[in-house]
């Protein structure tokens, strides 16, 4: 039996890149998973690989910084396999600019993206999250209710919130006073959460990403070094000097891929991590800067 089976997942921004590669890794361990974009065709691809390959998933569409988007994507998990057992706040994208340039869109959109978005779903969680434990608790949970952890009655529900940072939270990047600031502050929330949702047999922790090969950090000079969203042009991408400076500076010498970006997230996943909680990990093959 794979070790998420029976857990219900959602992840935001899973259509592509590092989202997509989370998705399928939940999925292969046995969960089934709410898969998210704010484009549909992505999102569809997403959903038609993990049930070609055997498992269960659903779409939300929609872009996370939807008033309703919360309520949309926790409703999904809830009324189409019954329960919500991890949520990976993955979505996000960058829009950068030195300060004396960056306009007010600019800063209050990287915060709605990479903060209150995440806030949002969370804070749509909770009432699931609170009832649902305090009914284990009181009924007791055996191993059906946790399978293939060793569950016991004496041992309820563990559940799981990943939240997704970068090295720019962590360490500050120049032309991104916006981005770095937002993904900072999630740091924050999840360190309280932590100890806010510990009664609920909750862990909530972290994953700060390096230099991951992704839309977000391919050459500006890519025919692809440009994203839409919901109607707006942004160049993303790196300076070709610069990527090729950071792979010298990654102790590891080359970049993560995308499905090593996922084995971090499912680490915080995983039935061993179920003591682990309020911690941040810094997944960027050693580069911490």
């Amino acid at each position: 039996m794979s070790k998420l089976t029976g857990d219900v997942a959602v992840v935001s921004g899973s259509g592509r890149g590092i989202g997509r590669a989370i998705a399928l890794k939940l999925a292969a361990e046995g969960a089934s998973v709410v898969v998210n974009d704010i484009d549909p065709e992505p999102a569809g691809e997403t959903v038609d690989l993990i049930r070609s390959r055997g498992g269960r998933a659903a779409a939300t569409v929609g872009d996370v910084t939807a008033p309703d988007f919360a309520q949309r994507f926790v409703g999904t998990a809830l009324e189409t396999f019954g329960g919500l057992d991890i949520i990976v706040n993955n979505a996000g994208y960058t829009w950068d600019s030195v300060i004396q340039k960056m306009t007010d869109e600019q800063w209050h959109t990287m915060l709605e993206v990479h903060l209150t978005a995440p806030f949002r779903i969370l804070r749509a969680a909770s009432e699931y999250i609170r009832s649902a434990a305090k009914t284990e608790a009181g009924a007791g949970a055996g191993p059906a209710a946790d399978a293939g952890t060793g569950a016991s009655a004496s041992r309820p529900k563990h559940r799981r919130v990943v939240n997704i940072s970068s090295n720019s939270g962590l360490f500050g990047n120049a032309g991104q006073v916006n981005y770095a600031s937002a993904k900072a502050a999630l740091i924050g929330l999840t360190r309280t959460l932590a100890k806010e949702w510990g009664r609920y047999n909750v862990t909530v922790n972290c994953v700060a990403y390096g230099l991951i090969e992704t839309r977000l950090t391919q050459s500006l000079s890519s025919d692809r070094a440009e994203i839409d969203i919901t109607g707006r042009t942004i160049k993303v991408g790196l300076q070709s000097s610069l990527i090729e400076t950071l792979n010298r500076l990654v102790p590891l010498g080359r970049p993560g891929t995308p499905e090593e970006a996922a084995d971090a997230v499912y680490l915080f996943c995983s039935p061993e991590s179920r003591y682990i909680s309020g911690q941040i990990v810094s997944c960027s093959g050693g580069l911490l800067l």
